[in-house]
């Protein structure tokens, strides 16, 4: 059974930084990716990053581009999206995921995409 379980969240000032943490079980991401999605409230849940064991290929969001940095364990079970520099419309709760398919160059951005999801961590940025 595969299982993601989220770490990580919570409530910081302008310009804070913040670490979430996505434990994988069930499956091995060795040859796959992961990525992390928001969702603030009365909008829809958007992609932010990718992040592939295969060949370390990373993606990001143009809204968070320069702030937040995807990385992952060596054996494909943990991911982790550092956010600095945080501003008040980054606050969503955050989720990760795992594609339904995925192939190196590939960043699937559509929440349909995914068939496998964490519990969300709720992350609050004030003014």
């Amino acid at each position: 059974q595969v299982q993601l379980v989220q770490f990580g969240g919570g409530l910081v000032p302008t310009g804070g930084s913040l670490r979430l943490s996505c434990s994988v079980s069930g499956r091995s991401l060795t040859r796959s990716a992961l990525a992390w999605f928001r969702q603030a409230p009365g909008k829809e849940r958007e992609s932010v990053a990718l992040t592939s064991w295969i060949n370390g290929l990373e993606y990001y969001d143009d809204s968070v581009k320069g702030r937040f940095t995807v990385s992952r364990d060596d054996v494909g079970s943990m991911a982790y999206l550092q956010m600095n520099g945080l501003r008040p419309e980054d606050t969503a709760v955050y989720y990760c995921a795992l594609p339904l398919e995925w192939w190196p160059g590939a960043w699937p951005a559509r929440p349909n995409d995914y068939d496998y999801w964490g519990q969300g961590t709720q992350v609050t940025v004030s003014p």
